[in-house]
């Protein structure tokens, strides 16, 4: 299994990282997680492109999550590609439904398969996925993927504060993809600072491989050493930051 950043940034844009956006591609099957702004011009440089994606799955509603939702759904119609799944928490069904309300012109465009999900384990794309709900402002879940015949996992953590349970369903992941939103000294609920994220790490009864810092906000820039540094001094595990464009075979991080 691959696992390929398309977007990791946050609300807030850089200029240099898109919203969050993530590609997991097994056996000729790929899956896209989550769809923020400028995650579709990411997808369009690899190799699959969004020709390649029939299949989305959102962790939630929030923008930064689903602004290119709207994007995807016409580029597919214009591609010749009419078939689409789209899968997330509840309420998905209805978001893409109230989307196409807004551009009417895309109603019946594409042979759309819409899917409210809950916690707990399912099929999707080829993969083996299971949710979990995360701390965050709005329901969103982290996901626990793998491909469908076995072989090492991948775990995104969604956005949520850092907590030990939320480590643990991440238990025996070769990779672990975790918000890391802000520095220590930014006062900041429902995301984790590297503090928060490292007492986390090391208090969860849990091993994983090597941990991504992802849903970086502007405060971040210019800080990771520091921040690295604030994890390191809670936890002694891999942890590098995620970057937009990095592929990675899940395989070699174990």
């Amino acid at each position: 299994m691959r696992l390929t950043f398309l977007g990791t940034g946050s609300a807030m844009p850089t200029g240099t990282r898109a919203q969050s956006g993530y590609l997991l591609s097994a056996d000729e099957q790929s899956l896209l997680v989550d769809c923020g702004s400028g995650v579709l011009s990411a997808l369009a440089r690899t190799d699959v492109g969004y020709e390649g994606v029939d299949t989305v799955l959102l962790s939630h509603h929030h923008l930064d999550h689903v602004s290119d939702i709207d994007v995807l759904l016409k580029a597919r119609w214009l591609a010749g590609e009419t078939d689409l799944t789209i899968v997330g928490p509840p309420g998905t069904t209805q978001l893409v439904r109230d989307i196409l309300s807004v551009h009417e012109y895309m109603q019946d465009r594409l042979d759309l398969t819409l899917r409210d999900i809950d916690v707990g384990e399912f099929s999707l794309a080829g993969f083996a996925v299971e949710a979990f709900e995360t701390r965050h402002s709005m329901q969103c879940f982290a996901y626990r993927l793998a491909s469908a015949d076995g072989g090492p996992t991948v775990t995104l953590s969604g956005d949520s504060e850092a907590f030990t349970d939320l480590v643990e369903f991440a238990d025996g992941s070769a990779v672990l993809v975790h918000d890391c939103s802000f520095p220590d000294d930014v006062d900041v609920s429902n995301h984790p600072t590297p503090s928060s994220l490292g007492e986390s790490l090391a208090a969860a009864d849990a091993t994983v491989g090597r941990v991504y810092l992802t849903h970086l906000y502007p405060h971040t820039e210019g800080r990771h050493e520091e921040m690295l540094t604030s994890l390191e001094r809670h936890y002694d595990g891999d942890i590098r930051f995620a970057a937009d464009g990095l592929t990675l075979s899940v395989a070699d991080a174990a």
